[in-house]
């Protein structure tokens, strides 16, 4: 792997080049097809995997619909976490909405690169901190939101995540279905579609190549103060 894309990483950006390129000499590379599932829950865990490219969703099997609970992207890393307990047991499930390609650090591997370099520690115990807040979050949208303003939440955490600006407001950077919208939002898919209309009819969102637009982000906003 070459050393330099591990510069897009935050754990690594403040590595020397000679030790990153330590590091990718541990790292394999492995490509996935669109919809190919990574790991399951309850699977032992014994790899970090990096984003090169693509996109992934983090998910549980709530029986009747899968409930997603993180996107990751090009950037994003993922299963730190199965690798730091000791049970070392996937607590989530992991497949492709993309094509994707990964980088992948074995645990023989990253246990001895966190002891030498613990600000790489540091930096995934941040990363934990702030993916604990969104899950509180998204409890907290699951149990006590109605669907419409579960739905403009969701809009707005997406443009904070992967929002880019545009002529005609902040577009959501991701080809999301609307069963991956459901998913997200522990809803049915009829329900985002209807949903989704309204807004637009509201001049609060449009369409854009299969990917949404946010046009009024006050107007999203009002949603959620009417709780």
């Amino acid at each position: 792997m070459n050393p330099q894309l591990l510069r897009d990483f935050p754990l690594f950006e403040h590595l020397d080049e000679e030790y990153l390129a330590e590091i990718s000499n541990l790292c394999s590379e492995r490509m996935y097809s669109k919809g190919e599932s990574i790991f399951f829950e309850g699977d032992e865990g014994d790899e970090l995997y990096l984003v090169i490219s693509g996109v992934i969703q983090i998910y549980q099997d709530n029986h009747s619909r899968d409930v997603i609970l993180s996107i990751f992207r090009e950037g994003d890393y993922f299963g730190e976490m199965a690798l730091l307990q000791k049970e070392r047991v996937r607590s989530a499930s992991a497949r492709t909405i993309e094509k994707s390609a990964l980088c992948i650090l074995k645990k023989r591997h990253f246990i001895p690169l966190v002891k030498s370099k613990p600000e790489i520690l540091i930096g995934i115990l941040g990363t934990a901190l702030d993916r604990l807040r969104d899950a509180n979050k998204l409890i907290t949208d699951l149990t006590i939101l109605d669907v419409r303003t579960r739905i403009a939440r969701m809009l707005l955490r997406l443009t904070e995540q992967h929002g880019v600006p545009s002529a005609d407001g902040m577009l959501i950077d991701l080809k999301l279905t609307h069963q991956h919208l459901a998913d997200m939002t522990g809803t049915a898919r009829e329900t985002v579609t209807k949903l989704l209309l309204d807004l637009q009819s509201e001049q609060l969102i449009r369409n854009d190549q299969k990917k949404i637009i946010v046009c009024n982000m006050d107007g999203l906003r009002n949603i959620l103060d009417t709780i």
